[in-house]
Order: structure tokens, then C-alpha cells, then sequence
């Protein structure tokens, strides 16, 4: 995997005209955050508050985990909690299964992709629909997303129309008018809330005061989700809970102007309790792999993210490179961290992927270090054997001369021999200069 992203972002560059539109897309995004930013005197200090609640909440998870389940249980709602992957489509199946569900409508959530949920319950004869419009066009393309918050970004107007075309979604062939697109795809949908048997949502914050679950979508479709079906399931990585109401707060101002370039999205909809007398709310408190996250000092404030995507909207590799050219299903910066967190031989190649401007922690609302993190797990890479051996050659060959003067003294006064050798034949077609810099700089000096 050592040369994954090198090979895929090579095959995504060859179509330069995607690829710019790709870079200049996410760019414009990146503008519209530093615009909402910008019209907020108190940006900086938001996000120190931000970071500061991540860290204490995190630092106490067990005592906020146990509020937030307490309350939510005293609200009605059945809470149910799951080690892994596994457990948590165990979990879901058995809900759905009791109840005789055949088909369930279910808003966006990075956290059932992870678990990879939907093919898990297909598996066993349940129907999965997915309502965000970008999620429902990746599903009907049977593709992943290329970015957590703009799932189907990668994909122009054509793509889907064709799309639409094929799948008997539009009537009209050749009409790939986003507004003409964007309407059938509603009248489609809206077949599925009415004959859905349940529905579920991810969720962005978990607010242990109250147990609430709070989810923000610009489409309603969280909503539509969960106010036809009597059955509801949210589910939730232990990271997302908060202490309370004024945490939100701070949070709810950052998330969309971080992500979207937004000062708000469409809907922030609270859900506490089953929507009739009848009716049933789950809520799936999820750890796979989060405890020991947690437990790792080196690694744990990931766990901060609130997954706004503003990483991926102004990383230079991931808006060139595309979300695909990765081996973890999250891209870019983010998706770097967390897939060496789940598993780091598999996803070491990711690495590479990362120029260390530093970018996405300029942007990062909660103020993770993300480069720094990557910096980090790149010191990893002899113990994992996954490293470059050019590069571990030249790093330790340049290591040896630069802490050795005499070594240096003598490698930069000779260096200019090594022209001798055919380009071909070195490393990168590497040259050398006639003389050293410091030389160079010494004499325009006299």
C-alpha cells in the first residue's frame, strides 16, 4: 500500500481538466470559510473554546458518556452500546429484524460507513436508501464518498444526469439541468420516506445534559427520516457527546462556516425521544477502536474532529490528488490520522500525501494538530517496514554528512563531480551546483 495514493493521484491527474476544476471547487470553499471567519471578531477565541471543550469532555468521556446515556434513557429512548464494527451491525440488524423492517431510509453518516452497515444489512434482505442527495447518488453509482461532507463532489452535472438516466430517476434524457436533477431526485425520495419501515440518522453532537441527539443538514432530510417511520435509530461514536447546551453553542457557530462557508446549516434538528406514543427511538453509542484512541497520548486529540471537511477544502494534495487517490475511506488530512489509527501498515501510504504546510491546522475549528500528527506517524514508518528505501537511503546518507563537518566540508566541495554520471542513472535525475550555497552566498557578499 507504500505507493497507493502515488499511483492513484498519478491516474487522477491525467484528466487536467477534472482535476482543476476539482482544485479550484474546494479552493472557492476554502474562500468562503475564511469570508464567514473573517465577519466573526471572536473566530480565534471560538476556536480555542472549541478545542478546550473537546479536550476536557474527552479527558471526562466516562462521565459524560454515562450522563448522556442516563438522560437519554430517562426520555424513553433504548441506548444501546457497541465495542466494534461488528456489534454495531449486529445491533442494528436485531433492532430492525424485531420489527420486521424491510426497508430503511437513512440520512448521511460517516460513522455506518466506517462500520460499513449498508452492505451488512443488504446481505440479510433489508433495502438501505440513502436520503442525502450526494450519499444517494454515490449509492446509486455504488461508489464511496470523496469527501465527508460533500460525498459526490467529485461528480458533475453530466455525471449525475446520466446517472439519473439510467436508473429511471429522470424523464427527460439530455436534460441535465441541476435544478430539473435536483427535483426528480426529491420526487424519488419522497416514494421512499412513505414506505420506509425505519429510520435512521447519524449525528453530529451528543449533548450529555440533556440526551439529546443534534444532526445539521442543509436538505431536511434527517427530518423526512425520522418523522415518517415510527422506528428510529441514530447512531453515534463515543467522541460526538458534549456537556450540554452552551458547548453546542460555541460549536453550532463553527461547524458550518468551517465546512460549508455557512453561518448556519438549513436544519439543526434535536431528536430526544420516539416522535409518537407507538413509536421507538434507539440511540447506538459506538466505540471501534475510540477507547484506545483515547489511551494513546500521542494520537487521542483526533478524537476532537468534528468532521467539518475544512482539511480537506484547503489541503493542496487532497484538492489535486481527489478523495479516491486514498487508501482509507476519509481522505485527506483527517483521513491520513485516522486510518493510521485503525490500521497503520494497511494505510502508511497515505503518508506521502502531505506537503506539512501545515494548512489544515490553520483551518481546523477545533485546532488539531493534524500536521504535526502526520509528522509523527512518519517517524513510524521503519518500525512498520512499510518506509521508501530511495528515500531512507538519502535520508540517512545526508543525516551522516550533515552531523559530521569534515563529511560536509568534503561532500559539498566535491559534490559537482557527481554531474559526471549520467541523469538517467541518478536518483530523480538529481544535479549538483557548481559550488555550495554558503560559497555562493560568501562571495556575492565581497
Amino acid at each position: 500500500m507504500s505507493t497507493f495514493h502515488s499511483k492513484s493521484a498519478k491516474s487522477f491527474l491525467k484528466d487536467e481538466k477534472y482535476s482543476s476544476w476539482h482544485d479550484k471547487t474546494f479552493w472557492s470553499v476554502r474562500q468562503k470559510r475564511d469570508a464567514m471567519a473573517e465577519k466573526l471578531d471572536e473566530w480565534e477565541q471560538l476556536r480555542e473554546k472549541a478545542s478546550r471543550i473537546k479536550l476536557h469532555t474527552l479527558s471526562h468521556l466516562d462521565k459524560y458518556l454515562e450522563e448522556f446515556s442516563g438522560n437519554a434513557e430517562k426520555n424513553g429512548v433504548k441506548v444501546h452500546w457497541a465495542a466494534d464494527a461488528a456489534e454495531f451491525n449486529e445491533i442494528v440488524f436485531g433492532i430492525l429484524s424485531s420489527h420486521g423492517v424491510k426497508k430503511l431510509v437513512k440520512s448521511k453518516s460517516m460513522l455506518t460507513e466506517e462500520c460499513e452497515m449498508n452492505p451488512y444489512l443488504e446481505a440479510r434482505g433489508i433495502e438501505v436508501v440513502e436520503t442525502d442527495l450526494g450519499e444517494r447518488i454515490i449509492q446509486l453509482k455504488g461508489q464511496k464518498p470523496s469527501h465527508i461532507v460533500m460525498p459526490a463532489i467529485h461528480l458533475n452535472h453530466d455525471d449525475v444526469g446520466e446517472l439519473f438516466e439510467r436508473k429511471g430517476i429522470s424523464d427527460q434524457p439530455g436534460n441535465h439541468d441541476p435544478s430539473y436533477l435536483t427535483y426528480m431526485a426529491r420526487l424519488s425520495l419522497r416514494g421512499e420516506f412513505l414506505s420506509a419501515d425505519a429510520g435512521m440518522t447519524g449525528a453530529n453532537f451528543g449533548i450529555a445534559a440533556t440526551g439529546d441527539i443534534v444532526v445539521c443538514t442543509n436538505e431536511g432530510n434527517a427530518d423526512m427520516s425520522t418523522s415518517l417511520p415510527k422506528l428510529q435509530i441514530s447512531a453515534i461514536g463515543l467522541e460526538k457527546i458534549i456537556p450540554d447546551y452552551a458547548s453546542l453553542a460555541v460549536f453550532q457557530r463553527m461547524l458550518c462556516r468551517a465546512g460549508t462557508g455557512q453561518p448556519s446549516t438549513t436544519y439543526t434538528s434535536h431528536f430526544r425521544k420516539a416522535r409518537c406514543e407507538d413509536g421507538e427511538m434507539h440511540i447506538i453509542l459506538v466505540d471501534n477502536g475510540r477507547s484506545d484512541w483515547l489511551a494513546d497520548p500521542a494520537h487521542r486529540e483526533i478524537l476532537k474532529c468534528i468532521r467539518c471537511g475544512s482539511c480537506m477544502n484547503t489541503c493542496p494534495v487532497y484538492r489535486r490528488s481527489g478523495g479516491y487517490s486514498y487508501s482509507y475511506f476519509i481522505p485527506g488530512p483527517i483521513g491520513i490520522n485516522l486510518g493510521m489509527l485503525r490500521s497503520a501498515r494497511q494505510h502508511s501510504g497515505n503518508l506521502s500525501a502531505c506537503t506539512l504546510c501545515r494548512s489544515c491546522e490553520t483551518v481546523c475549528p477545533v485546532k488539531i494538530g493534524l500536521a504535526e500528527q502526520i509528522y509523527s506517524w512518519r517517524q513510524s514508518l521503519s518500525g512498520l517496514g512499510t518506509f521508501n528505501r530511495s528515500k531512507k537511503l538519502m535520508s540517512d546518507a545526508m543525516s551522516l554528512v550533515f552531523n559530521h563537518q569534515g563529511l560536509y566540508d568534503a561532500a559539498t566541495g566535491a559534490e559537482s563531480v557527481m554531474n559526471i554520471v549520467p541523469r538517467d542513472w541518478m536518483p530523480f535525475g538529481l544535479r549538483f551546483p557548481r559550488k555550495p550555497f554558503h560559497k555562493l552566498v560568501k562571495e556575492d557578499d565581497k
